[in-house]
């Protein structure tokens, strides 16, 4: 009987790892651009990035002082964006873009951290059902240049067709000059 659930148990990992990776790509085979393309809308990095959807069971958005002022985090402190190209509850990123600029991805309710207005925090869905966490009804990511918590090498870069912003906490979009390294944490 143990054998039987061990074999089903990795069965069903491995469909569903073998299911994550085919959600990553194009419905026509692709990822939407060439590679030529693809490299230079990631800074020259190749954008083949898997979709990372949040480890814990609710994504948990945050606050962190930076050069661009208090803006939003993921659990982990890394910088959170919002696309101009994306419209109210909208994602109008996926294939290389996503790759680029991953999701940031919930299976439940998110959760408001200091400072967070929880009220603004909700999730939409994407073209492939995933639910994206969005804040005052802007859709949110990660940059995949972004190494380390508080890193923002992704503010005002202009990729896939718009522009890329820090979100500050009253949900609009950061497009001002960076002020002085204030960078205190969270």
């Amino acid at each position: 009987m143990k054998r039987h659930t061990r074999t089903a148990t990795a069965l069903a990992a491995a469909l569903l790892v073998a299911a994550a990776a085919g959600c990553s790509e194009d419905p026509a085979g692709g990822s939407g651009t060439s590679g030529t393309d693809a490299e230079l809308q990631s800074g020259g990095r190749q954008a083949d990035v898997p979709v990372a959807a949040s480890k814990s069971p609710s994504a948990t958005v945050s606050v962190r002082k930076s050069t661009y002022g208090k803006s939003l985090v993921d659990d982990k402190g890394m910088t959170l964006y919002v696309f101009d190209k994306d419209t109210k509850n909208k994602s109008h990123c996926s294939g290389a873009c996503a790759k680029a600029w991953p999701p940031l991805l919930d299976t439940a309710a998110p959760t408001a951290g200091k400072e967070v207005k929880s009220n603004l925090l909700k999730t939409t869905p994407r073209s492939d059902g995933k639910k994206q966490v969005t804040y005052n009804g802007h859709p949110l990511y990660r940059f995949d240049a972004d190494q380390k918590a508080g890193d923002t090498n992704g503010q005002a870069v202009d990729a896939f067709g718009a522009k890329w912003y820090v979100i500050g906490t009253d949900g609009k979009q950061i497009t001002t000059k960076p002020t002085s390294n204030t960078d205190s944490g969270y």
